[in-house]
């Protein structure tokens, strides 16, 4: 089944844990550089998994995408990332950053300059993805969308406590966050601005 054919009326529990949980394991490729998506709790979740890949070696090169300030923040999540990451051992010349997008599509359009200026687009052949494991479907669609098709991801999720495969429906957080993601997910495919997938 495509995923243009579900209907936002139509999900139920599992159909919304299929759409967003399937088909997300990593498959522990090395690639040329670790991609962040920003988020509020970017630092908390994501930044972990991120020095991890970095120290089991899988990419040289972390970067940071978003440009949205959060919780009162002057700073971009990008450079709230960036420093923290400094913080934490990682030096300075392996970050890359990318300041000026504020959702996921922009993420991928402005990091595509940052790639290009720093490696060379052409150069790119794997990127290794961190991102909410509630939050990866969309943005490997959104990937597979925008991005040249010659560069591969591996999907490597990071867990919130609140929206894991085996919780999210357990709590009124990851309740909501799961059907606003299953929601996007499907309104986007239908509106033709990510390509259809194949629900699992």
């Amino acid at each position: 089944m495509k995923i243009s054919e579900l209907r936002p009326e139509d999900l139920t529990d599992e159909l919304m844990t299929k759409l967003l949980y399937s088909n997300l394991n990593d498959d522990l490729e090395k690639g040329d550089c670790i991609m962040v998506f920003g988020s509020s709790k970017a630092v908390q979740y994501r930044l972990p998994k991120a020095i991890q890949l970095y120290h089991e070696g899988r990419a040289n090169k972390i970067l940071f995408t978003g440009g949205v300030a959060w919780n009162g923040n002057s700073l971009p999540e990008a450079i709230v990332l960036k420093n923290k990451a400094i913080e934490m051992g990682i030096p300075e010349e392996d970050i890359l950053v990318e300041t000026v997008s504020t959702n996921t599509k922009e993420n991928i359009l402005a990091s595509l300059l940052v790639l290009d200026r720093y490696f060379d687009l052409h150069k790119v052949k794997r990127l290794l993805i961190v991102t909410a494991s509630y939050h990866m479907q969309r943005t490997h669609l959104t990937l597979k969308t925008y991005m040249p098709s010659w560069i591969e991801f591996s999907l490597c999720p990071a867990e919130d406590q609140s929206t894991k495969k085996e919780n999210w429906f357990l709590n009124v957080h990851g309740r909501r966050r799961v059907t606003e993601e299953s929601r996007k997910i499907i309104t986007y495919i239908k509106e033709g601005a990510l390509v259809d997938g194949i629900l699992p």
